[in-house]
């Protein structure tokens, strides 16, 4: 019996991943409390227990003022053995806690791959283990939109957090989160797991795409190429993985002017003009390019805004240059302004008539030099302006809407127009269907009156063709 009390609990830490030691521990708590219900006994020290780790020989001791005496198990009874039972578990499943906790907390920021168990009220459950004992969630929030696992599917998840709320531990996982893209280029290149390649920076849209800015430790070494691989191999296993997401990965550069350029890939970029003062980077492009650079519902700038760290404005050469144009035409006439500070105002990244307001007055005069009675004219000067810019862009919006609304009730009476013509077309098709009917009828029928005349010459003529043989055959005869 000892050594089969033993083997259970082997068994049991093995399969719960609990130490022997614990569980021994926990035996032997559950003993002594067995001990004092038996006895009611209020007293925490009045009773002890042991259990020898080799023979599993289970001893308790009963202290009372003339000394320790040893209580026989069997005395014990079959409330305090129900009562062990209670402890016992209620100590391993603690233990069962702790020891997942203390296992996962370590994984946390880590890829882990498991098996989909089912989904509760939109949260998709994991399991970890193969005998089920730890499960992880994943709430919507942190899921691939659109993206869909039967039960059975083997799903791969990065670990964001493990919690201990008391009753059970919670792993969360996600597939949505920026960090997963990294372990997976990690598993997949290894330059990035060896630090070869360092990935910089990265930006993601879940589903959609995501731009990742790596970097090279080793000249020799190619960063774009060596995430990319062999035709595409390695990226081509991590957008499998992804469910089919684009991966745009772009070379980094201290230089935010390159960076920038590099993020807006494929499109071409003609320049770059930086503001640091707010932050915002205007990039000039080609017509045919515009689309390109800011993507599908502006998915492309949004990303590249995000990696770069910069507000991103793209406009077309002649867009730039007419804001330049009203700039300039506003503050030339401004007592004190030469053209060299409008240049070095461009030069800023200063490029609209309302980037003046924005920027401020401390700006010019420290940046640009300015006294500050000029600086109050320029600002003076912009806010006019650009309150007359502001109302013509009103005008010219409202001209449009009217102009707008103008083709739109026009082409709706030239649709109403054409449907009343149809209408009409149709009924009169329809008066004249009977009598057309009633002619083709006619023709029909005298058709067939002409077909049966020509079938009863037909009859007549070979009706006297028999009589003819017939007067030739007795002629013969006599």
């Amino acid at each position: 019996m000892n050594q089969e009390t033993i083997r259970l609990i082997d068994s049991i830490a093995k399969q719960r991943k609990i130490d022997k030691s614990v569980i021994i521990v926990d035996l032997e708590q559950a003993m002594v409390s067995a001990a004092r219900k038996h006895f009611n006994s209020l007293d925490t020290e009045e009773f002890s227990c042991n259990m020898d780790p080799m023979t599993g020989e289970i001893c308790i001791w009963r202290h009372l003022d003339e000394g320790a005496v040893e209580v026989p198990l069997e005395e014990l009874g079959r409330i305090p053995a129900q009562t062990a039972k209670q402890v016992m578990i209620q100590r391993f499943r603690e233990d069962e806690r702790s020891g997942i906790f203390d296992e996962y907390i370590d994984k946390a920021g880590e890829l882990v791959t498991g098996t989909c168990s089912r989904y509760e009220g939109g949260s998709l459950i994991v399991q970890l283990d193969k005998g089920g004992r730890v499960e992880g969630f994943m709430p919507r929030s942190e899921q691939i939109p659109g993206e869909q696992f039967r039960v059975g599917d083997r799903v791969r998840c990065y670990i964001i957090d493990v919690r201990d709320t008391g009753s059970q531990i919670k792993i969360v996982l996600s597939r949505s989160h920026h960090d997963f893209i990294r372990r997976l280029f990690e598993a997949e290149v290894p330059e990035v797991q060896e630090h070869v390649i360092e990935i910089h920076a990265m930006s993601r849209e879940p589903g959609f795409r995501t731009k990742i800015a790596v970097t090279s430790n080793d000249s020799k070494v190619d960063p774009v190429g060596a995430c990319v691989g062999v035709r595409g191999s390695r990226i081509r296993n991590i957008v499998e993985e992804l469910g089919g997401e684009k991966i745009d990965i772009v070379r980094w550069n201290e230089s935010s002017q390159v960076l920038i350029s590099n993020a807006l890939k494929p499109a071409e970029v003609d320049d770059v003009s930086l503001c640091f003062e707010l932050g915002r980077a205007t990039i000039i492009v080609r017509e045919d390019q515009l689309s390109l650079a800011i993507g599908r519902r502006g998915q492309n700038v949004r990303l590249a805004a995000r990696l770069t760290g910069w507000d991103i404005d793209i406009l077309t050469p002649e867009e730039y240059q007419k804001g330049l144009e009203i700039l300039w035409d506003a503050l030339k006439p401004v007592e004190g302004v030469e053209e060299e500070m409008l240049d070095r105002m461009a030069a800023m990244g200063i490029i609209s008539i309302f980037d003046v307001e924005e920027i401020g007055r401390n700006v010019l005069e420290e940046d640009l030099e300015i006294s500050k009675q000029v600086s109050d004219r320029i600002i003076n000067q912009a806010i006019e302006r650009s309150i007359e810019v502001t109302a013509q862009q009103e005008a010219a919006k409202l001209a449009e809407e009217a102009l707008r609304a103008e083709e739109e009730a026009a082409a709706d009476a030239v649709l109403a127009a054409v449907t009343d013509e149809d209408s009409e077309a149709a009924a009169d098709s329809i008066l004249n269907f009977d009598s057309d009917t009633t002619e083709v009828i006619a023709e029909t029928e005298e058709e067939v009156s002409i077909i049966e005349e020509t079938q009863e010459a037909v009859v007549e003529d070979a009706s006297i063709t028999d009589e003819e043989q017939t007067e030739a055959a007795a002629t013969e005869q006599e």
